[in-house]
């Protein structure tokens, strides 16, 4: 193996060493490439960092990391990190995008543009069918079909748009196959598409996992339609996380008799486009649907990290102190912070990233912060 191939290797596993460690989120992420710069100087910076935070955590055994890019690459896939010129652009733009993402099949389709198609997994037989003519004719029109693949709405959109493609985000391991009758289509999308996953090899998933499963599906996509779903529907999460990032969002209607319709129809109350044909959808692509559903406080402006890792080395003492206890369950902005704790704001990026790898906040959109419940 030549040195420069090793170097890589060491590098890869240091990098997803350092994402799969716990509370290290992908803000926690980039603050510490920047501050370090690099993964390996990070990991060794890890277990002090947390402890000055209140809780030390350590990364996970360099050999479990390597087992799973072993795993990865027998299945044929690889590994995207943020940055990757192989990646989506418009994932690359959501608040706070994945680290890294496993991938296997046809990685080119994260450059072609795409729209996701989502619902119910209680799927009628008419909302099947309606959906897999959607996808077929969005497929042809050149769009690629994001879905969760789902029962019901997301497996019919993967179905109709197997031929012109199609990329399935799943909420477990890249290789664990849910729901149990999808391991077909799962392969056939590993053939002929791409599956994507932000989670470890063979994790399987649990109900925190598939929002963050819908929040890649809807930044992927320029677009999110609804097809199906109810009042209570995880479609509606991909809808208002693709309003949020500025995506348009569409849904079809339906009787308001109909329990699967209700999402529907408040989508279209809440500002969604109604549509009825894939041509609806093409023309509504040029108009702006998103102002009424947006709803996610824009990010004030926030000092570099390269920035905050020059002037904030060092914290005060009392630093940590003092910011936990003007938090509480309700996010905060950071900006209240600084005044509140009379710290610069440098110096609360670092004691901010402390807590987090200690894992005692959590950070929310807007630049928010919350304490973590003990």
């Amino acid at each position: 193996m030549s040195e420069t191939r090793a170097d890589d290797d060491a590098a890869l596993v240091a990098r997803l060493r350092l994402a799969r460690t716990p509370h290290v989120g992908p803000r926690s992420y980039r603050e510490l490439i920047a501050r370090f710069s690099s993964a390996e100087s990070a990991l060794a910076a890890l277990p002090r960092l947390s402890r000055r935070g209140g809780r030390e955590r350590v990364p996970p055994p360099q050999a479990d990391i390597t087992a799973e890019i072993a795993a990865l690459a027998r299945l044929g896939g690889r590994f995207l990190f943020a940055g990757d010129p192989a990646g989506s652009p418009l994932l690359a733009e959501i608040h706070d995008p994945p680290v890294v993402l496993a991938a296997r099949g046809d990685i080119s389709l994260l450059q072609r543009p795409a729209i996701a198609i989502v619902g119910s997994r209680n799927a009628s037989a008419a909302g099947r069918r309606l959906t897999e003519r959607f996808a077929g004719e969005l497929g042809e029109a050149g769009f690629v079909i994001v879905s969760g693949l789902a029962r019901g709405i997301d497996g019919a959109a993967h179905k109709g748009a197997l031929q012109r493609g199609t990329i399935a985000v799943v909420a477990g391991g890249i290789d664990h196959v849910y729901p149990p009758e999808h391991a077909d289509l799962q392969e056939e999308i590993a053939r002929h598409g791409l599956l994507l996953s932000d989670q470890p090899m063979g994790l399987t998933p649990r109900a925190g996992h598939f929002p963050r499963r819908n929040r890649i599906v809807a930044g992927i996509a320029q677009a999110t339609l609804v097809i199906e779903a109810t009042e209570n529907s995880g479609a509606l999460i991909t809808a208002r996380l693709a309003a949020e990032n500025g995506r348009d969002v569409f849904a079809v209607p339906g009787s308001p008799l109909e329990p699967r319709s209700r999402g529907c129809n408040r989508l279209i109350r809440d500002g969604a486009m109604l549509v009825e044909t894939t041509q609806d959808i093409l023309e509504g692509l040029a108009m702006d649907t998103r102002a009424i559903l947006r709803s996610a406080p824009s990010a004030p402006p926030e000092l570099p990290f390269e920035e905050a890792a020059e002037t904030a080395e060092e914290v005060p003492e009392d630093g940590h102190e003092r910011l936990v206890a003007a938090l509480g369950s309700v996010p905060v902005e950071v900006d209240e912070l600084v005044r509140r704790c009379q710290v610069t704001a440098a110096e609360a990026q670092m004691i901010l990233l402390d807590l987090e790898l200690a894992g005692r906040i959590e950070r929310h959109p807007g630049n928010r912060i919350s304490l973590v419940s003990a």
